[in-house]
């Protein structure tokens, strides 16, 4: 073979190389554009399912704060007509409207005592009225309101007991409640129906403590600590909750009435 037949051979090679190189670069070009088509699709299906995670996250929690203003609502309807009932200032048939857009009012047995040194000088089943909607508590106790969220609760209404120099009056709403014992579900409306007559016994000289069956006790408790006793918790034969004991401090002349409401729930 000739010098020239080989530098054609060796340049039909070296074209062939080439011509395989251009078609590697090719293959290599396409390769790199699948690739960056697959990461842009894995980028867009990335992003919108962010997007996804983030509007229900956005809309669970927009859905937490509207029930949660609902609840404070419905609370705060509830514990204004609660406040109303006053058994201690009225005599007679007294009705007052009741009404709340998602909960359940009931009534639950509590009792409340009255000891002195020797034991319990008297002791009436008072009831509770309680509204619950979500995780607002609202409870109608021997007078006081207490109101709540949670395990915090505080009186917005104060019961009908008065302390001064060596006397203690204590008046003791009862509910003494018939007819229907709970109500509940969406947009509802009841009637509180009292019909209140009192009772009135001297309980004469001696140190006496308050006892209150409560599923609010630290509401009771701050609210005794304000009136000067000091208090503790004692769980009674019967009862469904430990009472809040409160004590007044030295001997006095002691006084209870009774308001008896007997109400009636009318839906």
């Amino acid at each position: 073979m000739s010098e020239t037949t080989c530098r054609r051979a060796q340049s039909h090679r070296d074209g062939d190389s080439t011509t395989c190189r251009r078609a590697q670069s090719h293959r290599d070009g396409d390769s790199t554009t699948c690739r960056r088509a697959q990461s842009h699709v894995v980028g867009v299906a990335l992003l919108l399912a962010i997007t996804t995670i983030s509007m229900g996250a956005l809309t669970a929690g927009v859905g937490t704060v509207v029930e949660g203003n609902a609840a404070a609502a419905d609370a705060d309807r509830v514990a204004d007509s609660l406040a109303a009932i006053e058994p201690s200032e009225a005599t007679g048939v007294e009705r007052h409207e009741l009404a709340f857009g998602d909960g359940r009012l009931t009534v639950e047995p509590r009792t409340v005592r009255l000891l002195d040194d020797e034991g319990v000088v008297a002791s009436h089943r008072a009831d509770a009225l309680v509204f619950e909607a979500d995780d607002r508590r609202v409870t109608y106790l021997a007078g006081g309101v207490a109101r709540g969220a949670g395990n915090a609760s505080l009186l917005s209404e104060t019961p009908p007991i008065a302390t001064g120099d060596g006397l203690l009056l204590v008046g003791l709403p009862v509910l003494n409640a018939s007819g229907t014992a709970s109500v509940g579900g969406q947009s509802v409306t009841a009637t509180l129906r009292t019909d209140t007559s009192h009772e009135r016994r001297e309980l004469g000289d001696g140190e006496y403590r308050l006892a209150v069956e409560t599923a609010t006790p630290g509401a009771w408790e701050a609210y005794f600590v304000d009136e000067n006793a000091s208090v503790s918790r004692r769980t009674f034969a019967g009862d469904d909750h430990a009472s809040v004991v409160a004590a007044f401090p030295g001997e006095r002349t002691g006084y209870l009435v009774v308001h008896d409401a007997r109400l009636e729930v009318e839906t």
